[in-house]
């Protein structure tokens, strides 16, 4: 293993790194709160590298690596191909948490008879007791009603409408 005493971190850098964590080999890089690591692809001859934020089991993105000139073993990593991945694995991060974020909190606005009242259904997904939470809030922010619903209710302008409508008593079955 390469002497890691004199490593420092970049000081463009705005994490901080420990510079014992701080891994510049061939096969595997750590550093910036990520790791790469060089593995071969199962799925045919070439290689794989995968891209693990720091303090995940799981890889955030795997993606097809560069035989090396010996059309046998691996490129070996470097800081330019590393700053990539971690740009690119960052990107991946965010659209997939945007992408979540989107599926477990829904509103729509609908008329109510003061005005508009915006609806707003903001899903737990606890792995035991999963529910959602459906809110009504008028036009100066106000809540106006909350009730607890399951996980799979439909948030729709049709279902808004009716809970409304309703006196904002707690809708039955899956919405």
């Amino acid at each position: 293993m390469p002497d890691l005493s004199t490593a420092t971190p970049d000081a463009s850098d705005d994490q901080t790194t420990d510079v014992s964590d701080v891994i510049h080999e061939p096969r595997l890089w750590r550093d910036e709160g990520w790791t790469a690591r060089i593995i071969k692809n199962d799925d045919d001859d070439g290689w794989a590298v995968e891209m693990t934020r720091e303090g995940e089991r799981e890889p955030t993105l795997i993606g097809p690596w560069t035989m090396g000139r010996d059309k046998k073993n691996p490129k070996p990593m470097d800081k330019p191909a590393f700053n990539t991945l971690v740009k690119t694995a960052s990107e991946f991060r965010r659209r997939s948490e945007q992408q979540l974020h989107a599926q477990l909190h829904k509103n729509i606005t609908v008329d109510g008879a003061d005005g508009s009242i915006r609806v707003t259904l903001d899903i737990v997904p606890d792995d035991d007791f999963p529910y959602a939470d459906l809110k009504a809030w008028d036009e100066a922010g106000e809540l106006l009603a909350k009730v607890q619903v399951a996980p799979n209710f439909k948030l729709s302008a049709a279902s808004a409408e009716r809970w409304v409508e309703g006196g904002y008593r707690k809708p039955g079955g899956g919405g």
